[in-house]
């Protein structure tokens, strides 16, 4: 085929499709006078308003439109300040109207309305605002890409109120908390829905067809905002904290910190945000595991300046922001020991600037300092001790340009950058990133390219690699698939801001599925799908993976839901990590394996509901099996009050791994078995919609038992070895428990309680009774303890120069004082 006719292909391929039929459209009404939010709709405002309604069903009959006892409407108005949305939705069984209080961000049990808004009216992003029948908001972030993000928090207002007709919702959203173009008419994409929790029905105003992927394209039309003239965006969050904490080996220290959150808007579109003097001191603890593997555990992102409109930094997978603040490991001798060693780099400050341009150009930076870090190291030998800098100053920015074209494609550029003073190792990584669509949402095709540059320490040479990867697939109907591969170089590295696991491999992969659409008469949503993935390393060409999953999922009419599959790997792979040895293309041989699992999670309806997941995998070799099970009970006790258990077991008998270096260097790995107990209970109260009790609990405990020691070969088997005689058992023994108080006082502002305690025990001489090392977990001697209060307190500043302005006004005269 002459090339031109490749060109001409991939145009029609690229842009065939109709472009989707005339969409619903509501009129904004722009009013005068006030809006109280109180859930009454009895202002003149609200009348003569028009209305959306003839709401269709999203799940699980895709497309029926709802019946008339479950009509919906909603009508908006607004003013320079914000919109305002009022809605009422019909219900013949208000008595049968869920309505459990959860924590902010948490759906849980209730009925709930959301709006959709996106500023642009470009299909590719929304900021999506929900309320619960309870009076619970939840407030996120959707794009195609990620899907719905919560922990964006917004600052607005609403009100739910349960009526004899159903229950209703009024919201005010300030400008503000969204982004859209500087113009005169706004034009934004706009879609409501509601969640009748009973039937677990889904309706959306504007019908969001499941036949494609892609949920903000299928948004409609709000018209009628005009001529606003937004306030300024300047937003004040000062907060002050107070620890005490100790344990039984050290005094209670007291500490208080302050610091400042600003918000301001730099336009419409556009927002800074910084933070000044930082306080991380009551995130959520990680759960950590015992890592017997050859890479770091990656941690979820507790920090809210971290998580909050950072999907735009997300482009690429270049931006893992633990990164910032994380202890680097550092190596000591022997016979030496750390005795002061921080939890975290102290962060200096952090700073993002993110928004679009009217002409669909997203433009996000984030930039962030830690301070320069030391360490005290005791020699056992002859006590003298010495300071070890293990963090210099350093300087973390991402940049990132993200093109959006044609409500459903983009193409971007990301940048991440990290300079760390003195003789530490500096990082440059660059990303061109493409997610392209046809017009009718049919056909997608995605990829990227990376290239990293690390100037490493003095007197060694600097590494320049590449990773790409290139996906097409299918995005609508009934069947789809994605194929593409992926390519990676010895040298490429981003892990200075990013996480990265492996290099120097080549891999194909195929996916496909098929689902139903709509209900029949025994499932309410039914697929299957079918994973394969073939992985190969760049020096050698031996293989490295070859999985292949089939999966199947369900919704029975009762809405409970099963998944069970079978999984295998068929062949013997070589894995290039797990000898940890410094000498490049040592390798050792893992056998295929074979295995199988089910999962079931009854309808969440029920006061007591539970979830099931058992599974079991056995490696092509003698007595090598790993299996357990995931059990998760929950009991509603009322709207207010529920709890849940969750109780985690794993076993594997004749494991094989790596366990340490001999004296000639050779890689001596065991043959061990691994057992994995975890039970977590969390709970929770709440006293209204804006006040929680809650309770996080977990205790972890995995060791593992070194029964035959091996010495790795050059050809990747293993030979039995006699003279390794080092205890290099492990067991990982982990308890945590926080238990706090959070109350919104106002829209923005939060006081929080929190006590902590904690311990975490690793041994190599171990008991392994149970009940032995829960007792050690929880032994006063072994906990530490953290009581905090911390306040935050959002500050709008208009709200300040109104009051400037009034006390302006009234601030008597010197002739009125006498």
């Amino acid at each position: 085929m002459p090339k031109y006719s490749y060109l001409f292909f991939f145009y029609a391929l690229l842009f065939s499709g109709t472009v989707c039929s005339q969409k619903k459209t509501l009129q904004a009404i722009r009013i005068d006078s006030k809006i109280t939010i109180d859930g009454k709709f009895d202002e003149s405002a609200w009348q003569n308003v028009p209305v959306a309604k003839n709401f269709v069903e999203l799940f699980p009959d895709n497309g029926k439109l709802i019946p008339d006892n479950k009509d919906t409407e909603v009508k908006i108005v607004y003013t320079d300040e914000a919109i305002f949305v009022a809605a009422f939705m019909r219900d013949d069984q208000p008595k049968e109207i869920l309505s459990e209080f959860t924590l902010r961000d948490d759906f849980a049990t209730a009925d709930h309305f959301g709006i959709f808004l996106n500023g642009f009216n470009d299909g590719q992003q929304e900021f999506r605002f929900f309320v619960s029948a309870a009076g619970v908001q939840q407030d996120g972030v959707y794009t195609e890409t990620t899907g719905e993000d919560f922990t964006w928090d917004a600052i607005w207002e609403s009100k739910a109120r349960i009526t004899d007709k159903g229950w209703v919702v009024e919201m005010k959203i300030p400008f503000a908390a969204l982004r859209f173009p500087e113009a005169q008419k706004q034009v934004w994409g706009l879609n409501f829905y509601r969640e009748v929790r009973q039937d677990r029905s889904q309706n959306t105003w504007s019908l969001i067809s499941n036949q494609i992927t892609n949920e903000s394209i299928q948004a409609g039309i709000l018209e009628g905002i005009e001529n606003i003239k937004t306030p300024t965006r300047l937003f004040l969050i000062p907060y002050a904290s107070t620890y005490l904490s100790g344990n039984a080996s050290q005094k209670t220290i007291g500490e208080f910190r302050g610091g400042l959150d600003i918000k301001y808007g730099l336009t419409d579109a556009f927002t800074l945000d910084a933070i000044l003097v930082p306080d991380f001191g009551q995130v959520r603890f990680d759960n950590v595991i015992l890592n017997l593997t050859a890479f770091e555990q990656q941690f979820a992102e507790n920090r809210p300046f971290f998580t909050e409109g950072t999907d735009l930094f997300n482009k690429g997978n270049l931006f893992y922001s633990r990164r910032i603040g994380e202890v680097p490991a550092f190596d000591i001798a022997d016979n030496e020991t750390v005795i002061e060693n921080p939890s975290a780099i102290g962060l200096i400050n952090a700073t993002k600037i993110s928004g679009r341009t009217k002409g669909g150009l997203g433009i996000g930076v984030l930039n962030a300092m830690t301070e320069n870090t030391n360490v005290i190291i005791r020699n056992e030998d002859t006590g003298e001790t010495r300071v070890k800098q293990i963090a210099p100053f350093t300087n973390f920015n991402i940049m990132v340009l993200d093109q959006r074209f044609r409500k459903n494609s983009s193409i971007a550029f990301v940048n991440t950058n990290v300079v760390r003073n003195g003789d530490f190792r500096d990082a440059n990584v660059s990303a061109l990133v493409w997610d392209l669509n046809t017009r009718s949402n049919s056909y997608n095709i995605a990829g990227d390219f990376k290239y990293s540059y690390v100037n490493e320490e003095p007197n060694l040479e600097d590494k320049k690699g590449m990773s790409s990867y290139f996906n097409f697939g299918k995005t609508k109907g009934k069947y789809r698939f994605n194929t593409g591969g992926v390519y990676v170089s010895r040298d490429y590295d981003n892990n200075d801001f990013g996480i990265n696991f492996q290099t120097n491999y080549h891999g194909l992969y195929l996916n496909q599925s098929y689902r139903i659409l709509n209900p029949t008469k025994v499932f309410n949503s039914f697929s299957v799908n079918f994973n394969n993935y073939i992985e190969f390393d760049n020096r050698t060409g031996m293989l490295q993976q070859n999985n292949t999953r089939i999966g199947a999922d369900l919704t029975t009419k009762k809405n409970d839901y099963f998944g069970f599959g079978v999984r295998s790997r068929p062949l013997e792979v070589a894995d290039f990590y797990e000898p940890r040895a410094n000498s490049e293309g040592r390798f050792v041989m893992f056998p295929g394996s074979a295995g199988g699992f089910v999962y079931f999670s009854s309808n969440f309806n029920r006061k007591f509901a539970i979830d099931l997941n058992p599974y079991v995998t056995k490696f092509f070799e003698k007595d090598w099996i790993n299996y357990g099970f995931l059990i998760n009970p929950r009991y509603r006790f009322s709207d207010k009050f529920s709890l849940v258990y969750n109780f985690t077991y794993d076993r594997t008998n004749n494991d094989v791994g790596w366990i340490a270096f001999d004296e000639n260097d050779n890689s001596i790995f065991a043959r061990r078995k691994r057992i994995t107990i975890e039970n977590t209970i969390q709970g929770k109260f709440s006293v209204n919609e804006t006040m929680n009790f809650n309770l996080n609990l977990r205790h972890y405990w995995s060791y593992a038992i070194n029964d035959a020691i091996l010495t790795l070969q050059n050809d990747g088997s293993l030979l039995p070895n006699n003279d390794f005689t080092t205890n290099r058992n492990t067991n990982l023994n982990l308890w945590n428990l926080d238990f706090s108080y959070v109350w919104w006082f106002t829209p923005g502002s939060q006081v929080t309680v929190l006590y902590r305690n904690n311990s975490q025990l690793f041994s190599r001489n171990f008991s392994r009774e149970f009940n032995s090392n829960f007792n050690d977990a929880v032994n006063s001697q072994n906990l530490n303890h953290i009581f905090s209060i911390s306040v935050r307190y959002f500050i709008d500043y208009n709200s300040l120069k109104k009051l400037q302005l009034s006390k302006t006004f009234t601030k008597p005269s010197t002739r009125q004082r006498f």
